[in-house]
């Protein structure tokens, strides 16, 4: 989930990495515009899953103030339940995943058509005008009995 311009938790971790671990769970409640005790209870039933630190204490990075502001909107302003909103956060996290997939195989797809191009190339001319297309076999059906037509 990408943070929108303008948010305050952008504004607080431009110069950090979006997934960066740096708010204090006060800091990250008042960012998100809620009260500590329910980020307490958005990491314990998997909404939300902050940074740890070596004491076990919860570090909020601004992609999770942003999640937060998102799960709010999602609860007051269109009454989904926190069931449907774990949900949902899954699916865009499953969305967000086969994306990238999709991109990193066209990469790749791209990748190997440069190399079946550059191939080609190499290929001295005189040999090009032998090479002839593979073509699929037709479906029709040939059926071979010996000894017939004898």
């Amino acid at each position: 989930m990408t943070i929108p311009p303008g948010d305050p938790a952008a504004e607080a971790g431009r110069a950090v990495a979006e997934d960066a671990p740096v708010f204090v769970i006060s800091v990250a409640a008042e960012l998100a515009g809620m009260h500590a005790q329910t980020l307490r209870q958005y990491d314990r039933l998997g909404l939300v899953s902050p940074g740890r630190t070596a004491g076990g204490g919860r570090r909020y990075s601004p992609r999770d103030v942003a999640l937060l502001r998102e799960v709010q909107r999602l609860s007051q302003e269109d009454g989904v339940n926190l069931a449907g909103i774990k949900r949902i956060i899954e699916l865009e996290s499953q969305v967000e995943a086969l994306q990238s997939r999709v991109h990193e195989l066209l990469e790749e797809l791209q990748h190997s058509e440069s190399r079946r191009i550059a191939a080609e190339a190499a290929v001295p001319a005189a040999y090009r005008a032998e090479l002839v297309p593979l073509r699929r076999p037709s479906s029709a059906l040939v059926i071979w009995r010996p000894g017939a037509g004898r």
